[in-house]
């Protein structure tokens, strides 16, 4: 989810218009910082906002993903006779449910920068993120 731009100008002619256009937009997001300058008879108002609506589906996704992968692990962590967390540590799943790696090249990427080897489950992995992300678009 990344952080997004907008500007709005606030003339002196027009003042109130305006600052209830900047006071809706505010209510939508979630404001990262403002800045502000005033030159030629109006404020120069500059917004980094992340998008409430796009942070929500972020965070569905990631849930879905993650739920999807501990369901997976769970069935993969019974046939192995393992725990679960030997199959795929809980830390790593969010990571990966944060991350959706749709490659097994990704999916290393994630997994080493966390200081751990690559997992022998990497294929299975990636195709419960594809499948789960397939349903999603649908």
């Amino acid at each position: 989810m990344s952080t997004e731009i907008r500007t709005f100008t606030i003339p002196d002619a027009a003042a109130e218009e305006a600052q209830t256009q900047l006071s809706a937009f505010l209510r939508t997001v979630e404001v990262q910082r403002i800045e502000t300058a005033y030159a030629d008879g109006a404020w120069r108002v500059l917004v980094l906002f992340t998008d409430l609506r796009r942070k929500e589906e972020s965070q569905q996704i990631e849930a879905a993903i993650a739920a999807a992968l501990n369901g997976w692990r769970d069935k993969a962590a019974t046939q192995a006779g393992v725990t679960r967390d030997a199959v795929l540590a809980d830390d790593l799943v969010q990571e990966i449910a944060r991350f959706a790696p749709t490659t097994e090249h990704e999916l290393s990427i994630i997994v080493n920068a966390r200081g751990q080897a690559s997992s022998t489950y990497g294929g299975e992995i990636v195709q419960v993120v594809r499948s789960t992300l397939d349903l999603l678009i649908d």
